[in-house]
C-alpha cells in the first residue's frame, strides 16, 4: 500500500513538470542576458530584491563578459545587499569582491568596492564582542582610499572608517575596563593610552582621560599623582562641558607635572600578557 502511495505521489510530481513538449524549462532560462537584466532592473527598482535576483544572476551567466553580464553581477549583489540580513550580506560582499575580482578597471570598480566595506560594516558586532568583521570592514574601506583616491567613494568610506574607529575604541575601552575590574591596571592603562594614540577622534575621549586620571591616582605615588593630575587636567580643558569633570578627584591637585625622564617609563616587564579580548 505504501509502495502504491510514493509511485502515485512519484507520478503526479513528474505530471506537473511534464508538459507537451517535455520536462518544462524554467522560463528565465529562455531570456537573453539583455532581457533578463532589463527585467531585474524592473523588479529592482519596485523593491522585489527576491524575484530581481534570478534574473540579474541569469544576465551574468549566460553573458559575463558583456556590458549587460557584468551590470547583472553588480545588481545581483546590490539586490542581496538591499534585502537586508546576515547571511544576505554575506552573498552580497562574495559577489561585489568577485565583480572587483573580475573587472578591476571598471568604472564601477570604486563602488563595489566601497560595497563590500558596507556588507562588513553591517555585520559587525557589538562593542563588547569580537571585532575581526569590523577589522576586515576597515581594510576594505581603506582600500578605496588606496586603489580609488579620485572616486566619489573615497570621502564616504572615510566617514565610514570613522565610524569603525568609534566601534574599535569602544571595545578598547571595554576591555581596559574589564582589566580595571579585576585589578590589573597596567593592561588597563595601556588600553587607555592606546585609544588616546590611535583614535583622537573617539567621542568618549572625556572618559578615558578620566578612567587615566583615575587609575594613576589609585596608585598615590609622586609619580602617578603626576600622570592623573596631567590626565584630569586635560579632561578638565579640552572638555569643560562633559559632566565627567565633577568626578575628577578633589583632593588632586592639577598643576602637577610629570618629569621628562619618567614620561614614557618601559613597564613592558611587569605588564601582565594581553588576553586580546
Amino acid at each position: 500500500m505504501r509502495r502504491a502511495l510514493c509511485n502515485a505521489a512519484g507520478v503526479a510530481t513528474i505530471a506537473l513538470l511534464v508538459g507537451c513538449g517535455g520536462l518544462r524549462e524554467d522560463p528565465i532560462l529562455q531570456y537573453s542576458s539583455a532581457e533578463a537584466l532589463e527585467e531585474g532592473k524592473r523588479l529592482l527598482a519596485e523593491s522585489k530584491y527576491r524575484q530581481a535576483r534570478p534574473f540579474l544572476s541569469h544576465a551574468f551567466e549566460i553573458e559575463p563578459n558583456s556590458a549587460s553580464g557584468r551590470e547583472g553581477l553588480l545588481l545581483a549583489a546590490d539586490s542581496m545587499f538591499l534585502d537586508g540580513g546576515q547571511e544576505n550580506f554575506v552573498k552580497a560582499e562574495s559577489r561585489y569582491r568577485d565583480f572587483v575580482n573580475r573587472f578591476p578597471t571598471s568604472e564601477h570598480a570604486a563602488y563595489a568596492q566601497f560595497q563590500i566595506g558596507l556588507s562588513l560594516s553591517r555585520r559587525v558586532a557589538k562593542a563588547d564582542r569580537d571585532q575581526s568583521v569590523t577589522v576586515k570592514a576597515l581594510d576594505a574601506l581603506t582600500d578605496v582610499e588606496r586603489f580609488y583616491p579620485g572616486s566619489t567613494y573615497a570621502q564616504q568610506a572615510a566617514e565610514q572608517i570613522t565610524l569603525l574607529n568609534g566601534r574599535q575604541a569602544e571595545h578598547d575601552y571595554l576591555v581596559g575596563r574589564f582589566y580595571g575590574r579585576f585589578r590589573v591596571p597596567l593592561a588597563s592603562m595601556r588600553r587607555f593610552e592606546n585609544i588616546l594614540e590611535t583614535y583622537p577622534d573617539y567621542e568618549g575621549t572625556d572618559k578615558v582621560l578620566l578612567a587615566l586620571c583615575q587609575l594613576h591616582f589609585t596608585a598615590k605615588d609622586e609619580l602617578n599623582l603626576a600622570k592623573a593630575s596631567t590626565y584630569c587636567r586635560r579632561l578638565k580643558n579640552e572638555f569643560p562641558e562633559s559632566p565627567l569633570v565633577r568626578k575628577i578627584p578633589k583632593s588632586l591637585p592639577l598643576d602637577l607635572e610629570v618629569p621628562v625622564e619618567d614620561e614614557a617609563p618601559d613597564d613592558s616587564a611587569r605588564q601582565p600578557a594581553d588576553t586580546g579580548l
